[in-house]
């Protein structure tokens, strides 16, 4: 792992239990700068004032979730930072869990009960291997593809492509 001691982390979890497992994970590996917000609305807040360079986002927050902290991250006009890195956490592992948040514009996705390796694995992908954002009518945010297809030969990836 590389050297992240200057990353500054927002956490955005309701469970001051988790948030507490989170941030000795983070000491652990030598993340110093980590901010703490209760719920989606706190850490919207705390992102105008603290220029944060990953948030760390709980699924199930009330009265905004991480789901939509990321829809209005990337989406509100005011937002301070639509490019920030967002790696959820969650114990809510189902299938339409994980593309509700992916279609949220979630970078990267952990399920709980959290490990270190699992959660540094994750820092490391968006900082190590990030993927390039997209825009369309209906989503903007990290390419939900993980893999290019080196063989296709068309014009277009997507059936909208150059419609907008």
């Amino acid at each position: 792992m590389a050297d992240y001691s200057s990353l500054k982390i927002l956490l955005i979890e309701d469970n001051q239990h988790m948030r507490s497992i989170v941030s000795a994970i983070l000491g652990g590996s030598g993340i110093r700068h980590v901010r703490e917000a209760r719920d989606g609305a706190e850490g919207l807040d705390m992102l105008k004032q603290y220029p944060a360079d990953i948030a760390l986002v709980d699924f199930n927050m009330e009265p905004i979730d991480g789901v939509e902290f990321t829809r209005l991250l990337r989406n509100a006009p005011d937002s301070s930072n639509p490019y920030l890195p967002v790696v959820m956490i969650t114990g809510h592992s189902e299938r339409s869990r994980v593309t509700q948040a992916r279609d949220s514009g979630v970078n990267e996705f952990v399920v709980k009960p959290l490990t270190a390796r699992a959660l540094l694995g994750r820092l490391d992908s968006v900082i190590m291997r990030p993927r390039p954002f997209i825009r369309c009518k209906t989503y903007f945010g990290p390419d939900r593809r993980r893999k290019s297809d080196e063989q296709y030969g068309g014009p277009f990836r997507r059936n909208t492509d150059g419609v907008l």
